[in-house]
């Protein structure tokens, strides 16, 4: 399912106010009479979901040397997924970067973790190298650690041309 959904507005639907660069913003995705909305929240106007939500979201907002930045090509990323396989260090990164290329369709799960969450890797598959995957699914801890979110921000978008 395709969305097309307007662009962030730059300020609180609740409070009205601006933000600033690098806020945390709260983005819900509304069910309308006219289809599907974008509301972005801050912090101070965010109260939780909306019950009418399909989805929500926490990210910051862009500061305004990020305007005009592309996401990175698929293809690189790949490239960067495939030398981060065996280095330990990497793993957590390795698996939000491989969640990533599952959302562009560049992947595609071939077996995933069973409910039990016996099963500690992931098998994917990517036509475009007809190669397949396996990704050690990281812990909640692993996923923490500080600065990963700054690292996968930084591969996913690519600065524009000025």
């Amino acid at each position: 399912m395709d969305l097309n959904l307007q662009r962030p507005r730059g300020c609180c639907t609740r409070t009205g106010r601006s933000f600033a660069p690098g806020e945390v913003v709260y983005t819900a995705l509304l069910r309308s009479k006219a289809g599907w909305e974008r509301a972005d929240f801050s912090s101070e106007g965010w109260t939780g979901p909306p019950t009418e939500s399909l989805a929500w979201w926490r990210s910051f907002h862009a500061p305004p040397e990020v305007a005009g930045t592309t996401l990175t090509p698929p293809d690189v990323l790949l490239d960067i997924f495939e030398q981060l396989a065996g280095q330990p260090e990497g793993a957590a990164l390795r698996y939000l970067l491989m969640l990533q290329l599952v959302r562009r369709k560049v992947l595609r799960t071939i077996e995933q973790p069973d409910s039990a969450g016996s099963a500690e890797e992931m098998t994917l598959a990517c036509r475009r190298r007809d190669s397949e995957y396996s990704v050690r699914v990281p812990t909640a801890e692993e996923l923490a650690v500080a600065g990963l979110e700054e690292k996968l921000s930084a591969l996913l978008w690519a600065g524009g041309e000025t």
